[in-house]
């Protein structure tokens, strides 16, 4: 059996991949999320007095305790199930990924499991987006003093 007979063989055997339906559920999914997230910082601004800008903290904050609330109750392993990467939207991602490691070790107690783990996955989100905030600053910081850009 030579090279391509085998490939072909492998070809018939592994199942097709659905990727227009994988990538309409993502879209789909990832538009739900986003949307809600849309309507929270809405209520922020009509009964809070948050303005657009201000209000953008709260709803990330709102987001992630969301996602964290429904990680804990298995309801977001489904929603993943569905969406697939449409659910890994960046906050309700990080939410997931730090209740997820918090339940994984929690067998081996509140100080070394929950909290030494806690955020095993979701400390290089924090490192790296700490880190490219503050380059992104100093970037900024260097052309106004230029004067390439105005303040």
């Amino acid at each position: 059996m030579d090279q391509k007979q085998f490939q072909k063989i492998i070809d018939e055997k592994n199942p097709k991949v659905p990727y227009f339906m994988n990538i309409l559920k993502a879209f789909i999914v990832g538009g739900i999320i986003c949307t809600i997230g849309q309507l929270i910082t809405f209520f922020y601004m009509r009964f809070f007095p948050f303005t657009e800008g201000t209000a953008a903290n709260p709803t990330v904050a709102t987001l992630v305790f969301i996602a964290m609330v429904l990680t804990g109750t298995g309801l977001y392993k489904k929603i993943a199930q569905i969406g697939g990467a449409g659910s890994a939207v960046p906050v309700t991602g990080f939410g997931n990924a730090v209740i997820s490691a918090a339940i994984e070790h929690k067998s081996e107690g509140y100080v070394l499991g929950v909290g030494g783990n806690m955020f095993k996955l979701a400390g290089s989100v924090i490192l790296f987006g700490v880190l490219s905030a503050f380059v992104v600053a100093l970037i900024k910081t260097i052309l106004v003093n230029i004067g390439v850009v105005s303040w």
